[in-house]
């Protein structure tokens, strides 16, 4: 198991020793990430929920004890994690991703749980509607079927060739993305087809890209998953070296080199979550909290990665851009 880590919260709390710290402690709050410690963008995504919890009036190891899992996307690990928190029952848990929330809803009926980040919950059966969850679970979604149809016309719009386009994620985990695909294909996403890329192993991306590359007017649009998240570089470096457009659906990967990115302000889900734990540790019921959909969204492109693809930025691209790259 991953070691578990405490993090502070920033304020004064770093000036009580430790064992003070721990005697004043009061709450329990479980944090569970879908990514590595390591990665960056998991990292800033924790720093936002960590900072919205602290502005509501909670310190760790003053009032509150913050428990920080790292998961890594992988099954085996959020399997043993999510035990051992349940076991040790803390106030509320925060779930990252749907494999972990997934893991969760099947561990506990009782314990607190906001999720965040995950897709589909309804269909899913993790709650029982967005208005009225009904349980211990709410929380807030990330990508629909709408969402996936803009990345793709944001694609085109970039690529005027597009014809095809993979679905690229890793059906153990996200199993759902065949609904999404489903349903994309009976759209009028016309001359534009959709088509499932399945990856599973980080060996699979090369030959999912080359598969896609084989046609002319070939593309990549990779909807949320902590697989391709995680092997995000080598989904870049094979895009690039087979010549081909893709979109992601965060925007810093687009500062790490990304072509493009089209997708919610996860930062600010992220702030929005630590809102509803505030809520739950004064009393409120989870299933009495609407699960939300995201409130804001952004286009991010990234100039010299479409030069190297050998595509030029429509202005009315540039123009419309929450960031641009150059």
């Amino acid at each position: 198991m991953r070691r578990r880590q405490f993090i502070a919260l920033i304020g004064g709390a770093a000036a009580v020793p430790l064992a003070a710290r721990a005697q004043q402690a009061t709450r329990r709050v479980a944090v569970l990430m879908a990514t590595a410690e390591t990665d960056p963008e998991g990292r800033a995504r924790l720093n936002a929920f960590l900072e919205a919890f602290q502005q509501r009036g909670w310190t760790h190891g003053g009032n509150v004890q913050v428990d920080i899992r790292w998961t890594g996307g992988n099954p085996d690990e959020i399997r043993e994690i999510v035990a051992d928190v349940v076991a040790r029952k803390p106030d509320a848990i925060v779930a990252n991703s749907t494999p972990v929330v997934a893991e969760l809803s099947r561990a506990t009926a009782t314990t607190p749980v906001v999720f965040v980040l995950v897709n589909a919950p309804v269909a899913q059966g993790i709650i029982a509607s967005l208005a009225r969850p009904g349980a211990n679970i709410t929380g807030f979604t990330l990508v629909d079927v709408a969402l996936v149809a803009k990345s793709i016309e944001m694609l085109k719009f970039m690529a005027p060739a597009l014809t095809r386009v993979g679905l690229m994620f890793n059906p153990d985990s996200y199993s759902y993305y065949d609904v999404y695909l489903q349903a994309l294909q009976a759209t009028q996403l016309k001359p534009v087809d959709v088509v499932r890329s399945a990856v599973r192993t980080p060996a699979d991306i090369d030959a999912a890209v080359a598969a896609l590359a084989a046609q002319p007017g070939g593309g990549i649009v990779l909807p949320p998953d902590p697989f391709t998240a995680a092997n995000r570089a080598a989904i870049r470096a094979a895009a690039e070296r087979h010549r081909m457009p893709y979109i992601f659906t965060s925007r810093p990967f687009v500062k790490e080199g990304a072509l493009m990115s089209y997708g919610p302000d996860i930062p600010d889900i992220f702030r929005r979550a630590a809102d509803y734990v505030d809520r739950i540790l004064k009393g409120a019921y989870p299933g009495n909290l609407p699960a939300q959909a995201p409130a804001k969204f952004e286009l991010a492109v990234n100039v010299k990665t479409a030069k190297a693809l050998g595509l030029t930025v429509p202005p009315a691209l540039l123009a419309t851009a929450d960031e641009v790259i150059e």
